[in-house]
């Protein structure tokens, strides 16, 4: 590959979807939002903001819910059960679960975390990816990390001494990481103490790649790409969504003057091209899976009998 196809293999293609390249065997690999249930929005090219009519699918309880039944074998059936649709729908990642520490009552996406208590996040969020990924799907665990406000989001900076970092925030997504063994982890919007974490080596590769073993390919959130060449140094792989070839042209610069390294580039391309090749095989030899809107009332019912 080029080094301009590299960095484009990067950043995704549209909003949900990996860029293709046929000629090398790189198929295009969709994702979507799924800690609670599938929300597959089909990509027509006229909704640049990704929000439009979704499929049907199994609304489960949310985590704040299913984290009140302290029960690490029904978030397992509840994963698996959600990988079932995706793979029925052609979804090859979906975005979960979240695990970042309700500190705050306010926080808006509370309801899509698990705990306060980081042991009881990690150890839920592990089983559910555990038992997703056996059916082949990816998960992306998120919103790594200290991703605990929606005010100010895209900028605000959780400032953070080491140990409270370790103890309580990094738990849940070590846990999850070092037992679940995800496909992907999700990098947040805010900063740890000055850095995005989009550009935050101490955090993508120190901590979750070389401290917890991660093999997997890190995404932004969707918008939370903030140095593409930072990034690239940190370990930060694919930049979502994709289809506005962001900083492209300064990171093809950094490379001219020396700033940035070409290999660092291929670390990135090499996982993200890893990944989705391993994702295409595994829809080549499984066998389909046909789910009716009963198929996963089962799981439902168990689940708000357990939780409410």
């Amino acid at each position: 590959m080029t080094l301009k196809e590299k960095i484009a293999l990067c950043e995704g293609k549209n909003f949900w979807e990996t860029r293709d390249f046929p000629q090398y065997g790189i198929p295009s690999i969709f994702m979507c939002d799924g800690p609670h249930g599938l929300r597959k929005q089909e990509v027509t090219g006229r909704e640049p903001s990704g929000v439009n009519e979704s499929r049907p699918a199994t609304c489960f309880p949310a985590a704040v819910s299913t984290a009140c039944s302290w029960d690490e074998e029904l978030l397992g059936k509840i994963g698996a059960a959600i990988a079932e649709e995706a793979l029925d729908q052609g979804v090859g990642v979906f975005l979960g679960p979240g695990v970042n520490i309700k500190r705050n009552p306010l926080c808006g996406r509370n309801f899509e975390y698990f705990s306060e208590d980081p042991y009881l996040a990690g150890k839920l969020a592990a089983s559910y990816i555990k038992n997703a990924q056996k059916n082949g799907i990816a998960t992306c665990v998120k919103h790594f990390a200290c991703n605990n406000q929606e005010y100010r989001r895209f900028n605000s900076d959780s400032v953070i001494d080491e140990r409270t970092l370790r103890e309580i925030y990094l738990t849940p997504f070590e846990i999850a990481v070092r037992e679940g063994r995800p496909k992907a982890v999700m990098c947040a919007y805010n900063k740890i103490n000055g850095v995005y974490c989009s550009d935050n080596k101490v955090l993508l590769t120190d901590i979750l790649r070389n401290e917890w073993g991660f093999e997997g390919v890190v995404i932004t959130d969707w918008g939370a790409m903030n140095d593409r060449i930072a990034a690239f140094k940190a370990g930060c792989d694919l930049n979502m969504p994709g289809g506005s070839n962001y900083m492209e042209q300064e990171v093809l610069d950094a490379v001219a003057r020396g700033e940035l390294s070409e290999a660092e580039i291929d670390r990135s391309a090499e996982r993200i091209k890893k990944w989705c090749g391993k994702r295409m095989r595994y829809w080549e030899t499984e066998r389909a899976v046909i789910i009716t809107p009963t198929t996963n009332w089962p799981v439902l019912q168990l689940s708000k009998a357990r939780c409410f």
